[in-house]
């Protein structure tokens, strides 16, 4: 039954949005529509990207530590097969590389768009910033 209820959901995600144009949009739908994640190519959603600081690091930290994960799985079967621990290492990078490549897909695109909210979070307090300091602005953001 927890097969079904997924699909659900996404009908009705898909529903809701063929009613976009007619209606008004809910108030979580232009978040998640916002965040630049190709939904189709990732078999599930991942959340909207934040853009903070925290969430940055988070999805750097996750990516990262996935990759020395796989090295150091790598090189342990290796040096458990016999070869010195100096050659399994480099062998293990080697190898790693393309495979992380092909197994975190995921947590690369949740990174970049990680890193694009945060981008585009600090383009905007610099623009506006900007048209304070031209008066366009009041401090409030209000023209």
């Amino acid at each position: 039954m927890s097969s079904q209820e997924p699909r659900s959901t996404e009908a009705a995600g898909a529903v809701s949005s063929e009613h976009e144009p007619s209606g008004p949009p809910a108030p979580s739908e232009p978040s998640a529509s916002s965040a630049p994640v190709p939904g189709p190519t990732s078999g599930a959603t991942p959340p909207p990207a934040a853009g903070t600081t925290g969430s940055v690091a988070l999805a750097i930290v996750l990516y990262v530590g996935a990759r020395l994960l796989v090295v150091a799985v790598l090189a342990g079967v290796l040096v458990a097969v016999g070869l010195p621990l100096l050659v399994a290492l480099l062998i293990a990078f080697v190898v790693a590389l393309p495979l992380s490549l092909f197994l975190f897909r995921g947590l690369r695109t949740r990174l970049a768009a990680e890193v694009d909210a945060a981008t585009a979070s600090r383009r905007e307090r610099r623009d506006r910033l900007r048209a304070e300091l031209r008066g366009d602005l009041d401090p409030e953001g209000r023209e």
